[in-house]
């Protein structure tokens, strides 16, 4: 057996217990002291009644008690249900509900958010599963309220309590945590992981990004509900490594804690380096920060990873998705900084495959040619929960999960992504990605940002985008003009439509722009401008 064994009890175990695992706020806990609280909490879970394959949802920000929860319900065998501190009541009630939840963890005054306003826009019959809330609190003396009416109410510090040890009968081969994928126009997946799994690619991860050199700090200012946090933390674990771990992601925060702490490692997404880099005007800010990888590949990211690049910072494009977890894909410091900068990279893990296909002919393509990326590996996920049939569409007949990533094979092993196949664009019979389209409109200097999207016009697919512009309104000719004078005549947007913001979900890795909700939109503005020709009359 490995020697840090398949199951995250045994990959806890192995951790030195005096060593530091994470410094949050002024208190520091060490690794025997989260394999100590973890026995005790899975103890008092046992006797309210959690089992093996039982779900208990963790509606918590980064605290070392989620941790704590991660590794007590693997013990028992039960599954962690992610849940993001920013959901509010719909979403709550789909994913707590539909996923059946026994018991609740949440800390109702967390950033003064209505954590019990939120639940009382629960249709009780939504969570017609849940037992038990247990309320955390890091205010002395709080005393546990009742959220939900018929449903009984513990305090964290009443679970802390030591009692003699329920049974333990965890292993690798149970399932462990589900995380929501994040859907726009349907209800979200539920991807779930096994504990070897998550011991495995956490052990590949820690490897890939020189996690066991000495001295090494991990800053965790990602969420630990999504796959990008969660997989982060757990490598910091396996490596028995210290994480610095923020509630929530402060710019000015995060940047005195690398400073002050010599954070070695951190990963973020967006603007979230180029925020910190704000923070402090020397050249070299974070002398010992020698990892930064970040994930949402947008070219217009372009100047501020060349900005970190420049102040001393090494930026490098990862690949990861709920279903495969995060860092399936680094890029290697050994290439040159445009190449760092693209997503994908080499897989962590020396067993994974990536190919791909081109969506048309259904055929495996060669380096080079784009179409659908697929991957293999350890890492991959066991199942949707509950969900056969969506496993069965996303699963090849040979262990391969169908990504729905457009995507490219390079010559040296390593794979691109391009962009989500479902944002793709069909153009003149070629597959385009949207971001080179955007990536002209957004050079022009009346535009601050830009979406394009594919609709029917006439019969044919055709490019149209919606921007933001410098004034509030831009002059939709002149920007056609000018992508026509940069781009193939099938790329340049038909139209050009001002929006004051773009439509966003959320997820626990960063807030999504939803392409489909603008392809209704451009549908909508163009049916509306038919209908204005026809009557003569202005639409209000």
């Amino acid at each position: 057996m490995d020697p840090i064994g398949v199951s995250l009890a045994q990959m806890l175990a192995a951790a030195p217990p005096a060593q530091i695992a994470v410094r949050y706020g002024t208190q520091t806990v060490t690794y025997g002291e989260i394999e100590r609280d973890s026995i005790a909490v899975a103890t008092h879970l046992h006797a309210l009644g959690m089992r093996a394959g039982d779900r208990i949802a963790v509606w918590l920000p980064n605290i070392p008690a989620w941790l704590v929860l991660l590794f007590a319900c693997a013990r028992l065998g039960a599954i962690v249900v992610a849940v993001n501190t920013r959901f509010r009541s719909h979403e709550v009630a789909d994913i707590v509900g539909r996923s059946g939840c026994r018991v609740l963890v949440v800390w109702p005054n967390f950033k003064a958010i209505d954590f019990a306003g939120i639940l009382a826009a629960v249709p009780p019959t939504a969570l017609a599963a849940l037992e038990h809330v247990v309320v955390y609190a890091e205010t002395p003396g709080a005393i546990a309220q009742a959220l939900l009416p018929g449903v009984a109410v513990s305090h964290w510090d009443d679970l802390l309590r030591q009692s003699t040890p329920a049974p333990m009968p965890g292993t690798g081969a149970d399932r462990c945590v589900i995380f929501t994928t994040s859907g726009t126009t349907k209800a979200p997946k539920f991807v779930c992981h096994l504990q070897q799994t998550v011991v495995v690619h956490a052990r590949d991860v820690a490897a890939a990004l020189g996690l066991v050199t000495p001295g090494a700090l991990v800053l965790q200012a990602l969420p630990l509900c999504g796959v990008f946090g969660f997989t982060q933390a757990l490598a910091a674990i396996v490596a028995a490594v210290p994480m610095r771990m923020l509630s929530v992601f402060d710019a000015a925060e995060a940047a005195a804690w690398v400073r002050e702490e010599g954070v070695t490692h951190m990963n973020g997404v967006d603007d979230m380096i180029d925020r910190m880099l704000a923070v402090y005007p020397e050249q070299r800010p974070f002398p010992t920060l020698r990892h930064f990888g970040y994930a949402l590949f947008n070219p217009a990211l372009d100047n501020i990873v060349l900005q970190a690049q420049r102040r001393g910072v090494s930026v490098r494009g990862l690949y990861g998705m709920s279903e495969c977890h995060a860092f399936y894909a680094l890029q290697p410091l050994t290439q040159t900084a445009a190449e760092r900068r693209k997503g994908g990279g080499m897989p962590v893990s020396s067993a994974a495959q990536v190919r791909v296909r081109d969506p048309a002919t259904g055929t495996l393509v060669a380096a080079g040619v784009h179409g659908e990326l697929e991957i293999s590996g350890p890492s991959l996920m066991h199942e949707y929960f509950n969900d056969p049939a969506a496993t069965a569409a996303t699963m090849t007949a040979d262990g391969y999960l169908r990504t729905g990533d457009l995507g490219y094979l390079e010559s040296d092993g390593r794979f691109c992504y391009v962009a989500r196949m479902g944002d793709v664009l069909r153009l003149g019979g070629f597959l385009t990605s949207p971001l080179e389209i955007e990536a002209v409109l957004d050079a022009h200097p009346t535009v601050i940002s830009s979406q394009v999207v594919a609709i029917d016009i006439g019969g044919t697919l055709a490019p149209v985008a919606f921007v933001l512009a410098t004034a509030g309104r831009c002059d939709e000719l002149a920007i056609i003009e000018f992508c026509r004078a940069r781009l193939a005549g099938y790329k340049v947007p038909r139209r050009v439509f001002t929006l004051a913001a773009f439509p966003t979900t959320l997820s626990a890795n960063g807030t999504k722009i939803q392409k489909s909700r603008l392809r209704e939109l451009a549908v909508a503005r163009l049916v509306i401008e038919v209908n204005e020709a026809i009557t003569g009359e202005k639409h209000p």
